[in-house]
């Protein structure tokens, strides 16, 4: 008898097998089922070398229960203990599939089918698989047959007689089997249908790889021809009644549960598209209508039912279209789409478990060897295998990917695959999320071999090969484009250079012969910097490609490289700072404007690499004077002076345009900003601060190098336009007043010369030709125009506006400000010019019609000749003209009696009437986003072109650019035209009823 509290040895010896639940376990062996083997040791030594002991335990016991009689019970213990090779595999079965375990409780003879061992049986193929369902008659008997043969696989697998590429094969045969003894089962039920027509099933996806999963939707379209005499259009309807019939037979669910689904939405117009086409149906569909990803599905197809002559005839028909899919437009990025999307629809809370579909799962090297075999598949056809490792292994030998990145992707693919197939087999259902329960952690953990500690030593071979995969799948595509230029070891293959050529192009490079001599520059010898270049540049090729101009990108960068290729922190920048290399591809390869500023002074690249990115913030006002007139200070010189805040100016426009481009791409880490309105005002805010901070030091120079520490005069620069309205782009002039005021003493002849001398000195050293980009001073909103005095005493523009006051120089004044120079006289210019800006009352209606005659004389009189008139971001159809005028004109009436309306910015302003109710909601917003958009387009002409412009690009790479800032995808470029016309008409209508329209506002 047993002493009270202590375990019984039955009881340890289960624990040190592996049970969970030894006290379960333990009432088992002791069952009388399994009292003529329970102490035979064998027994627990093969339980405990099982993925789940105490399943397969149970299994057991359940499997001797369903046996018809004493005698047949005997038989199944007697074999299981005599003959190791079933004792493995049953055991084996029952310890991994609780499915496969129903099953030979329902069928108990099954298990005879796990007894024979010979050669034939390690491996069989399709051949096998269908003298093993030759019996089924129904869906019913072909439901038990294929779970019979299901369970020789599964037994061959968990055993490891065969690996994962070998059992992934083997359930492709199953499959092919499976379909061809639905098919005849369809046929026998309707023979008139099947006389009249010839039906070919094509499988694709994992199916036609020759690589199904355990449970996968078998992908399949089916091509049917009129046998000779027929109707076409009526052995199309037969063809089709069969392929239905098949498809039912094989998805239903009966007594004896499914089978799989058999899914045909791979065919010509998915589910909308007719379920059996003839074969010149498809091929007009492949010729027209057909999407980069269906060219990259046919890659997988394989005729496997049904007339064989015509499925051979289908897939060599259609194959010469499949290896020209690369050679259409955008078909890199096309693909690259495709597979961000299906990450994008993975619902967040399995994103992580997710094996397949999610970041370093499956999918991503399926995507990675399916691109490469579509590039470089038109001229090699040893890369032409629907199966993927049979692919990469074709790839790695033909030098188009890394031998070692090849070992390791493949190595990582089998890894995540085996996982996949035991996550399926334990309930034998369709799924690829990495389940959360321990127990069933720690099946999948022993089934793959680790006993140790299995929960623990899974998740890290998972992450460990996940974490591969995400590093190799990008890089897989650009790293041979370095070794087709570099030294390689002997016996190394490399990408031929007709290979690299095609691959580049496949990428967008106009200039394949070029882009390779660039690669050569950078990455050849063996230098530590050829080094680290040839680990950077397999990254940065993708970024460059994701632009609209890669050649670009590289050009560009092989150019930065070169100017600071031998001081010793940017490599290691590039390097180790993830960030600062995203950023600088981005900057690089997004337009002109950006690298030209760069190159004149590269070290600037530094910027990109602030920690998390925070050196692109753009810095205050207040920062900037103090930085420049530091600067400034130091110089000895007028010149040297302005020159010290020009580039400033040029390094700060750097910044801006680095950060603006950045949030407009988005990175990996990071998404694209989707506030349109906050990066324009992060942008007109940062110019206009830098354009005023370089106005106060240039002044300061000037009025230094040639009166020493003051002036004879007061002076102040007034801020006009979109300068004063903090709204200035890359390439706006710097619209502005001067005004001064004599210092007590000082004739005033003495101060206007001095005054009159500052602002031509200015504006020289401003605009005269150096490095740095010049600053345009435009003072022609001055009174007079450019006919009156450059700059006038603040009496005299308080004489002047007193006696002479224009109605539009009233509108021109509602965006002054202070910018640079004597705050206090600035101060009280504002004020002078306040009651004209805002006139108390508002306008009279006099001054409203003015108002409007020359808004609709600008409109007909400025466009200039030949413009679209729907795509002039400044004075087109609801542009920038329409916008602003429109909101200064409530301004100018309403501001009296409305302070939030008193402002030089326009969207503060239109927020201002909005909440004043001078104008509905609806509207304020149909204006704001016309007005983001226009603004928008135009910082993205100067950064693609390098120079200003109020119009779209007609160059069409350029125009791509633009559409690339602005949000769209390659070939998306009719879409953002079509939206930017969209956006402006809906803005123009606004712009009729409040500028033009009759009703008082």
């Amino acid at each position: 008898m047993m002493t009270p509290g202590r375990r019984s040895s039955t009881f340890t010896r289960l624990l040190r097998h592996g049970f969970t639940d030894p006290s379960a376990a333990e009432r088992l062996m002791e069952s009388a089922e399994l009292a003529p083997i329970r102490n035979d040791p064998v027994l627990l030594d093969a339980l405990g070398a099982t993925a789940d002991p105490d399943l397969a335990l149970l299994g057991l016991v359940r499997l001797v229960e369903a046996q018809d009689g004493h005698t047949a019970q005997r038989e199944l213990l007697d074999t299981l203990i005599a003959a190791k090779p079933l004792r493995d595999r049953l055991l084996g079965v029952l310890g991994a599939s609780a499915a496969l375990g129903d099953h030979l409780a329902r069928h108990p003879l099954d298990w005879q089918a796990l007894v024979m061992y010979e050669p034939q049986d390690l491996h069989p193929g399709t051949a096998e698989f269908e003298r093993g369902l030759a019996e089924a008659s129904d869906p019913v008997t072909l439901r038990v047959a294929y779970r019979r043969c299901l369970l020789s696989i599964a037994a061959r697998d968990v055993c490891g007689t065969t690996d994962v590429a070998q059992t992934a094969a083997e359930l492709a045969d199953l499959a092919t089997a499976t379909l061809r003894a639905a098919l005849d089962i369809a046929r026998a039920a309707a023979p008139e249908d099947a006389a009249m027509c010839r039906l070919s099933v094509i499988a694709m996806g994992k199916c036609g790889g020759h690589e199904l999963n355990y449970v996968s939707d078998v992908d399949v379209i089916f091509v049917g021809e009129a046998v000779d005499g027929a109707d076409e259009g009526k052995a199309l309807r037969a063809a089709t009644r069969l392929a239905s019939h098949l498809m039912r037979i094989c998805s239903e669910t009966t007594v004896e549960g499914t089978i799989w689904p058999v899914d045909a939405n791979l065919r010509p117009e998915g589910r909308n598209g007719p379920l059996v086409r003839t074969l010149s149906s498809h091929l007009a569909y492949y010729q027209r209508w057909a999407k980069t990803w269906e060219f990259q599905a046919l890659l997988k197809a394989r005729p496997v039912a049904g007339d064989v002559e015509l499925g051979e005839t289908y897939v060599a028909t259609l194959a010469p279209l499949v290896w020209q899919a690369a050679e259409r437009e955008n078909f890199v990025p096309d693909v690259q789409k495709m597979r961000r999307r299906v990450v994008e629809n993975i619902p967040v809370a399995e994103i992580e478990r997710e094996l397949k579909l999610g970041p370093g799962g499956l999918r991503d090297v399926e995507f990675a060897v399916q691109l490469l075999q579509l590039v470089h598949g038109r001229a090699d056809t040893s890369l032409r295998s629907g199966t993927t490792l049979d692919a990469l292994k074709a790839l790695a030998a033909g030098g188009y990917v890394g031998r070692v990145d090849a070992v390791l992707l493949e190595d990582a693919y089998r890894f995540l695959r085996s996982m996949e197939h035991r996550i399926q087999l334990f309930r034998l259902r369709r799924t690829h999320l990495v389940p959360e329960d321990d127990a069933d952690l720690r099946r999948i953990g022993r089934s793959l071999g680790l006993r140790t500690d299995p929960i623990a030593e899974l998740n890290r071979e998972w992450k460990r090969h996940a974490s591969v995969v995400r590093r190799l799948h990008e890089k897989l595509f650009y790293r041979p484009l370095l070794d087709a230029v570099a030294q390689l070891a002997p016996g190394e293959s490399r990408l031929s250079t007709n290979a690299a050529r095609e691959r580049l192009v496949a990428l967008g490079y106009a200039d394949p012969a070029a882009a390779l001599r660039h690669l050569e520059a950078l990455a050849s010898g063996v230098s530590r910097k050829a080094a680290i270049q040839r680990t950077l540049l397999p990254v940065l090729l993708g970024w460059f490609a994701d632009s609209a101009d890669p050649d670009a990108g590289l050009f560009n960068f092989r150019k930065v490289s070169d100017a600071l290729g031998k001081t010793p922190w940017y490599l290691r920048l590039l390097r180790d700072e993830g960030a600062a290399a995203e950023n600088l591809a981005r900057v690089l390869s997004a337009g002109r404007l950006a690298p030209d500023l760069l190159m004149r002074a590269p070290e600037a690249v530094a910027l990109l690499g602030d920690g998390d990115g925070g050196g692109l913030e753009p810095r205050s006002r207040a920062h900037l004077e103090q930085e420049i007139l530091a600067a400034v200070g130091r110089a000895s010189g007028g010149e040297a002076a302005v020159t010290a805040a020009r580039g400033v100016r040029r390094r700060e426009l750097f910044r801006t345009a680095a950060i603006d481009i950045v949030n407009s791409y988005g990175t990996e880490e990071t998404p694209a900003n989707a506030d349109q309105g906050a990066l324009v005002d992060l942008v007109g805010g940062a110019v206009s601060d830098l354009t005023a901070a370089t106005l106060a030091g240039t002044l300061r120079a000037v009025v230094r190098d040639g009166w020493g520490e003051s002036l004879p005069t007061r002076f102040a620069v007034i801020g006009m336009g979109r300068f004063g309205g903090h709204e200035l782009g890359y390439g706006s002039d710097a619209d502005v007043l001067f005004v001064h005021e004599p210092r007590e003493g000082v004739d005033e002849q003495e101060a206007s010369r001095a005054a009159n001398s500052v602002v031509s000195e200015m504006r020289r050293l401003l605009e005269v030709s150096s490095a740095d980009p010049p600053l345009l001073i435009d003072a022609d909103l001055r009174p007079e125009g450019k006919s009156g005095p450059l700059v006038r005493t603040l009496k005299s523009y308080e004489a002047y506006y007193r006696r002479w006051s224009l109605v539009w120089e009233a509108h021109a004044l509602l965006r002054a400000e202070v910018v640079a120079g004597d705050e206090e006289l600035g101060r009280r210019f504002i004020e002078l010019v306040d009651p004209l800006r805002y006139p108390a009352e508002g306008l009279g209606e006099d001054a409203v019609r003015e108002i409007r005659r020359l808004k609709a004389r600008m409109e007909s009189e400025r466009m200039p000749r030949g413009a679209d008139p729907t795509l002039h971001t400044k004075l087109g159809r609801g542009g920038l003209s329409d916008v602003e005028w429109t909101v200064q004109l409530l301004q100018l009436r309403h501001g009296w009696a409305e302070p939030g309306l008193r402002t030089t910015r326009t969207r503060e302003a239109l927020a201002a009437a909005c909440a004043a109710e001078l104008i509905s909601g609806e509207d304020a917003s149909t204006l704001d986003e016309a007005w983001v958009l226009a603004t928008r387009v135009r910082n993205a002409v100067m950064l693609v072109r390098g120079r200003a412009g109020d119009t779209f690009p007609s160059d069409g790479r350029e125009l791509a650019a633009v559409g690339r800032y602005l949000g769209y995808g390659p070939g998306h470029v009719g879409d953002m035209l079509d939206d930017y016309r969209r956006t402006t008409r809906r803005a123009r209508a606004v712009v009729e009823e409040m500028f033009y329209g009759a009703a008082e506002r």
